[in-house]
């Protein structure tokens, strides 16, 4: 990335990597780039274009990770793309979006939505498309505006304790509050009931946990990101067109160019430290020499992949592995429907107390082949989402709840038919829980051949998500890169730390909230 501001934000971080040559030598270094998601991509990317030689092992037959997409026939004989779903691409994610402006610079693929709003059962319901976007303006505007969250909620609040918000810092925040539930959190704080279902429930889900499991500092490090720290503002983009096509197909052609060998459909088995600094990547039955690896799986591949690596980096850091952690299953149901959803719905809903559905997408409104379908039929595509789903559920029966809720939320669907649809389940996501993250893995292992990326990864860096992932790839490159003294990737972030001086003096006298019982 450019030296110029990635966003609007003129307190964004800069983060310059260690200076050195701008490229390898001819016939350079190997490395083998395990994974085929964001940090695999992110860091095949940032040793590619410095010259070293990479070979990029992804087992599925797509590229992508959570965000992979694949072919699929419908009952009335369309071609569609199924995916994992729905993510939000927010402006704060600066380095997500400079992998993607490999291919795309003016970043014409993904488009705005004007707003996503938050709803509750109970009939509340905030939106973010008029909040002012600096702090502490969009607080201010948030207040000003919210049905749920007004200036007698926000008299109520513990000052004391609501004042670390306003200076978060990493590793700070989780030395404050990772031993402390999200939802102990917010009891601690006061914050009002209707608000906490439609703001922080909300988001905390989009962690693939439950609010009383969630690190209550990966809470407040998301509110830092995304409202209290950054002037990018709380409103995201999404890709125009599905995963592959938008994404990932032009960027796996771009590594191409640069000479990456990208193995789809390859699972590596074992990795094996060898003499003269190298290692061996084993898939299938051959096993192949290189300079250094990026693991960049998640947790259960990781811990898979470690687990039948005895003499991978050290015992104490395979025993770490050995203990991530995965959150619980989630559900993606997409619905193409013989009918219309009203025109006044959103691209995007956030939802709470409807049963587990947390939130509900209409692809129609932004995705290309999806609007193609519904023009063509009458209908409409429909996604609903369910995070952290009671491993004990019958998963047909909570298919069918989240079908049913959907025609709550919009009436209308009621009168629609089903045309087709696909449910996909999985369990691969990182769980955050409280008093988990001295015990997820950096960055560099210990062994120089070998790092670790993802968004398991703990960074350093007040980074969330998929930015986590993206970050995590390219400093996973830069920390091979420096072995053989090349300057690798500048980075950037949201503030480092509050914005204002007053803030971070008033931070230091807040309470830290006590574990409950």
């Amino acid at each position: 990335m450019s030296g110029a501001y990635p966003g609007r934000d003129r307190l964004a971080r800069r983060l310059d990597a260690r200076g050195g040559r701008v490229r390898v030598e001819r016939d350079g270094p190997r490395v083998a780039v395990v994974g085929g998601g964001i940090a695999g991509l992110s860091a095949a990317t940032g040793l590619a274009e410095r010259g070293v030689r990479v070979t990029l092992y992804e087992r599925d037959e797509q590229l992508g990770g959570r965000l992979a997409g694949w072919r699929t026939r419908l009952a009335d004989g369309s071609q569609v793309t199924m995916s994992r779903g729905f993510h939000a691409f927010f402006r704060q994610y600066y380095n997500l979006r400079a992998l993607l402006r490999r291919t795309d610079p003016g970043l014409h693929g993904l488009t705005g939505l004007a707003d996503y709003p938050l709803r509750h059962r109970d009939g509340g319901q905030d939106g973010f498309a008029r909040v002012p976007r600096t702090p502490p303006l969009s607080v201010l505007g948030f207040v000003a505006q919210s049905p749920s969250f007004g200036w007698r909620d926000l008299a109520r609040m513990n000052p004391r304790a609501a004042l670390p918000l306003l200076d978060v810092g990493v590793p700070g925040v989780y030395d404050a509050l990772d031993g402390v539930s999200a939802t102990e959190f917010l009891a601690a704080i006061r914050f009002p009931e209707a608000a906490h279902h439609l703001a922080f429930e909300v988001f905390s889900r989009s962690f693939f946990a439950d609010p009383a499991t969630l690190s209550a500092a990966e809470l407040v490090l998301m509110f830092h990101i995304y409202f209290l720290g950054s002037s990018e503002g709380l409103l995201f983009d999404v890709p125009r067109e599905p995963f592959p096509q938008a994404l990932w197909d032009p960027l796996a052609r771009y590594l191409g160019g640069l000479g990456v060998e990208i193995r789809t459909g390859t699972a590596v088995r074992e990795v094996a430290p060898l003499p003269e600094d190298r290692v061996e990547v084993v898939a299938g039955a051959r096993g192949e020499r290189y300079d250094g690896v990026v693991l960049a799986l998640d947790p259960g591949g990781l811990r898979e992949l470690v687990g039948a690596s005895p003499d991978l980096v050290n015992r104490e850091w395979r025993a770490q592995i050995a203990g991530v952690r995965t959150a619980p299953p989630f559900l993606v149901s997409r619905l193409w429907l013989s009918r219309p959803v009203a025109g006044e719905r959103h691209g995007f809903l956030g939802t709470s107390g409807f049963g587990g559905l947390d939130n509900v997408s209409v692809l129609d409104r932004w995705e290309g082949e999806a609007h193609r379908w519904a023009l063509r039929t009458g209908g409409s595509v429909v996604e609903l989402h369910a995070y952290a789903v009671d491993p004990a559920e019958r998963r047909p029966e909570v298919e069918e709840r989240l079908e049913r809720r959907l025609r709550e939320v919009y009436p209308e669907t009621a009168r629609a038919e089903i045309v087709d649809s696909r449910h996909e389940w999985r369990e691969d996501c990182p769980l955050f829980a409280v008093g988990g993250y001295q015990d997820r893995p950096a960055v560099r292992t210990g062994d120089a051949r070998v790092v670790v990326a993802g968004d398991l990864v703990r960074t350093g860096l007040p980074v969330a998500l998929m930015e986590r992932a993206a970050t995590s790839g390219f400093l996973a490159a830069n920390a091979l890169l420096e072995r053989w003294g090349v300057r690798g990737e500048t980075l950037w972030t949201v503030p480092e730390r509050g914005r204002s001086a007053v803030g971070r003096a008033l931070a230091g006298l807040g309470q830290r909230p006590a574990r409950m019982p």
